[in-house]
């Protein structure tokens, strides 16, 4: 069976993570017998200095004829110019709203050959095993009205948070869902004691909760989450909560991993059946990191988790994606790093070699042995 992949590079390091992960996913195919057809497409920085936008139509149309996509970073100071009308951010933005990608996984783990990698005490990571839940196409990000305008006062700017029931409840379901495979426990992160949107989402909450009873519901402000996600990580089972609250409590959880550069995500769009995905957008949570892209010293983990996650969720590939994970897992074991978790005079290894590492131990394990772990 012929699986078509669009790849979306992007700007900074993207374009050197992504390969390491067609790399691995063309490891796969080759050692499972699977057809990957890669075609690549522009998006932002580089697509807007190529075609003046930054989510081009031709871009649009090779992810909707695909059937999964894996992006690398987009950004940059080439582009950073706040009073520009076409910003790199715009193409990442775009694509999740034509792709309807309205739902965010970012799972979080802790690697013990890592824990001395984070700033975080040791014995506050053990058992840190997480998935944050993020809404993807709501809320500060999308809503209008958003504008900048000038009165007698001076300069002035909005932006509006705004929710509706249909996209509240579908991502709590999905929380809840993915909660009843794991530890049984969803935490809905908001607001309430503030914003109409946030009691909204939590009465919202209360009754989906009541379709799942053998789920545990807690309800956490978003500025208790954020230090209980330091104080207490392992306490936290699957995270569920609006764009902007997501976007900024992953990017705190992952200073528990020790580097960004370990976290991958998928963005899964509207199906009829929680367990089957029509489609996925895949990523590392990382940006684009403009001051070490063409140096070489990049971690391509995340994206080649990110590919990992291609496969199970999109593919349902699922001992293909456990042999990427496994083989992760034992680089790091074998103590191998790249720059980002090299403590301070350790030897660190380029993105092309821990890629290569890492490949070599996906070629080389045994399939039954990962399908019976």
């Amino acid at each position: 069976m012929e699986y078509s992949i669009a790849m979306l590079p992007g700007d900074g390091i993207g374009p050197e993570v992504l390969l390491e992960g067609q790399k691995i996913l063309s490891l796969i195919g080759s050692k499972f017998g699977h057809d990957f057809r890669f075609k690549q497409g522009l998006i932002g920085g580089a697509a807007i200095d190529c075609e003046g936008t930054a989510l081009p139509e031709s871009t649009i149309s090779l992810c909707k004829d695909s059937d999964a996509v894996l992006l690398g970073a987009v950004g940059g100071p080439k582009w950073d110019d706040p009073n520009s009308l076409v910003r790199p951010e715009q193409g990442l933005l775009g694509i999740r709203k034509e792709l309807e990608l309205f739902a965010n996984l970012r799972p979080i783990k802790v690697y013990k050959s890592l824990v001395n990698s984070s700033p975080v005490k040791p014995d506050v990571l053990h058992g840190v095993d997480m998935l944050v839940v993020r809404e993807l196409t709501g809320g500060l990000y999308f809503a209008k009205p958003k504008r900048r305008y000038t009165n007698a006062i001076g300069r002035s700017a909005v932006d509006t948070l705004r929710y509706n029931e249909v996209e509240v409840r579908r991502i709590l379901e999905f929380g809840f869902e993915l909660a009843q495979g794991r530890k049984g426990k969803v935490t809905s992160v908001d607001k309430a004691n503030v914003l109409e949107s946030s009691r909204l989402w939590r009465e919202i909450a209360e009754e989906v909760s009541l379709e799942y009873p053998e789920v545990e519901l807690d309800h956490v402000l978003i500025d208790t989450a954020a230090m209980q996600l330091i104080q207490n990580p392992a306490g936290f089972d699957v995270i569920v909560t609006e764009n902007t609250f997501g976007d900024i409590l992953t990017d705190e959880a992952s200073v528990l991993s020790g580097s960004m550069g370990l976290l991958p995500s998928a963005s899964l769009s509207t199906v009829s059946d929680l367990r089957r995905y029509r489609m996925g957008l895949y990523e590392p949570i990382h940006g684009s990191a403009p001051n070490i892209a063409g140096l070489g010293i990049a971690n391509p983990i995340a994206a080649i988790l990110s590919a990992a996650m291609l496969l199970r969720i999109s593919f349902a590939m699922e001992s293909e994606a456990r042999l990427i994970e496994t083989a992760v897992e034992d680089v790091l074991d074998s103590g191998i790093r790249t720059k980002d978790l090299a403590l301070s005079g350790e030897k660190y290894v380029s993105t092309v070699c821990m890629g290569k590492e890492i490949g070599e131990r996906v070629w080389k394990s045994g399939i039954d042995e990962v399908i019976k772990s």
